[in-house]
């Protein structure tokens, strides 16, 4: 753990309102969601956006969610369509993220859109990252909390391990309940393509959209997550084939391993724990020179396919 920490701040209405005075000032705060915790500035803020990016290391062209506290908000920064209201009424709020059109007077610092004529928008489900929402009265640029192409932070501890004080506070409002990143979509007349897979299945959104058009890793960025490499630990990943001598074995299902992402064989428990394990797989492996970590392919349904994603971008070639 670094020397030097954030202040941690008490899920509570008085950390709520430390929190939305630092945003304010333009400082950055670790927030907590239902998919991971983000790294949160305030969007109209260039400097404090910018911020963001010194941070994590992250590349300018990866551009940034904003996150807003409702479908009227998001009308203010984008144009929503026909397409995207139904998604967005039938899955808001919660784990789900949409690339828009980015309207005129949005009023977003440049750095967050990454110089794209698109934004992508969600409307978080997490109650305390609501309240923090209607607390700053702003739109909120937000990554995961994580180094640029590191495992992300589901717990106020991955944040302090990962950034220290590269961030202003943390506040803390325990383990995130889904575990992976929200799914991204850009809705368009003409059919809906799936940028991530994440926290909310395909096959709920297949229900409402039809089939979806995947383009999961574009030529050019234009959402985050399609990075080819991302969220890795620091020990090599090998996703799928039998443990080699020494490995640190991570599970999934009945059988024996170091470590297990769900006993039971339950995807939404795998997700809920995924980056949880890896970041102790990480610290197992470091602790006892391992060469790598392995870790199983899951089914490829539900939330597996967010997972199997993760341990694809994560993974080491050979």
């Amino acid at each position: 753990m670094p020397d030097q920490v954030p202040t941690i701040l008490a899920a509570d209405g008085d950390g709520i309102a430390r929190a939305a005075r630092l945003l304010r000032d333009g400082r950055l705060v670790a927030v907590p969601t239902e998919t991971v915790y983000g790294l949160a500035a305030d969007a109209t803020n260039e400097t404090a956006v910018a911020r963001i990016f010194a941070a994590k290391g992250r590349p300018g062209f990866n551009p940034l969610i904003v996150h807003v506290p409702d479908l009227s908000a998001a009308r203010r920064i984008a144009t929503v369509s026909p397409e995207a209201e139904a998604l967005a009424r039938a899955f808001w709020p919660g784990a789900l993220t949409l690339v828009l059109p980015l309207a005129p007077d949005a009023g977003l610092a440049p750095p967050v859109t990454a110089g794209l004529s698109t934004v992508a928008i969600r409307v978080p489900a997490h109650p305390v990252m609501r309240a923090l929402l209607a607390e700053v009265g702003r739109p909120l640029a937000a990554p995961s909390a994580n180094p640029s192409g590191r495992m992300s932070a589901t717990t106020a501890a991955h944040v302090v391990d990962g950034l220290g004080d590269a961030v202003d506070a943390v506040l803390d409002a325990g383990p995130c309940a889904v575990g992976v990143e929200s799914t991204i979509l850009a809705p368009r007349p003409e059919g809906t393509r799936l940028l991530r897979e994440g926290g909310l299945p395909r096959e709920a959104i297949e229900a409402i959209t039809g089939p979806l058009t995947a383009d999961l890793t574009p030529g050019r960025v234009e959402a985050p997550g399609q990075m080819e490499r991302h969220y890795a630990p620091r020990v090599p990943l090998r996703l799928g084939g039998a443990a080699e001598a020494g490995e640190v074995v991570v599970g999934f299902g009945a059988g024996d391993c170091d470590l297990n992402l769900s006993e039971a064989g339950d995807l939404d428990e795998a997700a809920l724990r995924l980056f949880s394990v890896l970041h102790e797989a990480e610290a197992m492996a470091l602790d006892r020179g391992a060469p790598a970590i392995r870790v199983p392919r899951l089914p490829e349904k539900g939330l597996g396919r967010a997972i199997n994603d993760r341990l694809q971008r994560a993974s080491t070639p050979g």
